[in-house]
């Protein structure tokens, strides 16, 4: 718009300078040919001008587009923005609190943290005491039972001798964190020691819980 607004002007100085010339040679006669050639220069140094106006404008409107450009390509794009940070326990993220266990988990516990984090928040459990009773009771995943019926909670039962057997790993470690929901957080015993009233008969099993769960939480 700018650019046809400035050919308009620039043509229409031209035009006049051009009539104003014709009526001074039909009025003036007795001008020789130097005044004439001195005439067509200036109409020359006229339009050179005009054209180096011209270009100079198209040179502008082209840094113009260019600048537009690039500030769009700065703005960042809704899809790839970052989404907020989701803390789940103890005011840490999933992946911070599966890699908080994964630091204690030893023997054949070693690497399944995320089964005992996950796990363990969807059925309201605490997982730092799940984690410390597995510890405690498996002797940091090295027992007999563990590593050979996949029981890491010491649950009687059958199929591992007076030990409840499971198939795999993961269904041991929901087997333990099932247990303790359905036969201690369902009745109102979500502390250690009211765990530990109905879970051990030794007396020192509520500190030694306390003990790992104090490792956890400050690994």
């Amino acid at each position: 718009m700018q650019k046809a607004k400035l050919i308009s002007t620039t043509l229409s100085i031209v035009g006049i300078m051009m009539i104003s010339i014709a009526l001074i040679l039909q009025n003036d006669s007795s001008l020789d040919n130097r005044s004439i050639e001195f005439k067509e220069m200036d109409m020359k140094s006229l339009a050179t001008s005009a054209n180096m106006i011209i270009n100079k404008s198209e040179d502008e409107e082209e840094l113009e587009s260019l600048s537009l450009e690039e500030v769009n390509m700065e703005v960042v794009p809704a899809s790839i923005i970052i989404p907020p940070r989701v803390e789940v326990y103890d005011n840490l993220t999933m992946e911070e609190l599966t890699d908080k266990i994964n630091r204690n988990l030893g023997g054949i516990l070693a690497g399944h943290g995320d089964v005992i984090a996950q796990h363990s928040l969807e059925m309201g459990v605490d997982p730092y005491i799940a984690t410390a009773i597995m510890l405690h009771e498996t002797g940091n995943g090295t027992s007999r039972i563990a590593n050979n019926c996949y029981n890491f909670g010491g649950q009687k039962g059958y199929g591992c001798g007076m030990y409840k057997r499971y198939d795999t790993i993961e269904e041991g470690l929901r087997g333990i964190i099932n247990n303790l929901y359905k036969n201690y957080y369902a009745y109102g015993l979500t502390t250690i020691e009211s765990i530990g009233s109905r879970y051990a008969e030794s007396t020192e099993w509520s500190a030694k819980i306390h003990w790992y769960v104090n490792k956890i939480s400050n690994s």
